[in-house]
């Protein structure tokens, strides 16, 4: 029988049990990201459809420069990405592709209005789209491949 001797810098073969065990993990972390970018887009999704035009505008500066059918109308597409975030937990025959387009989305959504918020110097909500893309990211790569 041969030995095997482990050099510095090498790694043992990971068992079968032990790639379970990490992709277990992996899924539980994309699941919990999942939910928090979900929880915020249908909180924030929520409050932009129902609230009135001038407490929108006291929580963000930036309704004030715009109709208020498009807020109201980015209410709707960002409750409709969070429930595409979703959307695994209710049909598992509905694939991935929900999902993937929805991270994706936020993701587009999230850099502009990163942007809109960097540009108008609005500090606060800039940073909150900066911590949104950066669990959004992981969300998107991590779901994109099926193992």
């Amino acid at each position: 029988m041969m030995s095997t001797t482990l050099t510095p810098g090498t790694r043992r073969p990971l068992t079968p049990a032990q790639l379970r065990l990490r992709a277990n993990y992996r899924n539980l972390a994309l699941w919990t990201l999942q939910g928090w970018v979900a929880m915020f887009f249908l909180a924030a999704g929520y409050a932009k459809v129902s609230e009135p035009m001038d407490n929108l505008i006291a929580l963000m500066t930036w309704p004030a420069y715009a109709s208020e059918s498009l807020a109201r109308g980015l209410g709707l597409v960002e409750i409709v990405l969070a429930l595409g975030l979703l959307a695994p937990l209710a049909s598992w025959s509905l694939g991935r592709w929900p999902l993937l387009i929805s991270a994706a989305g936020l993701l587009g959504l999230q850099t502009i209005m990163l942007t809109l918020h960097a540009a108008t110097l609005d500090l606060g909500l800039a940073l909150t789209n900066a911590v949104l893309l950066a669990m959004t990211i992981p969300i998107l790569l991590g779901r994109r491949s099926p193992h």
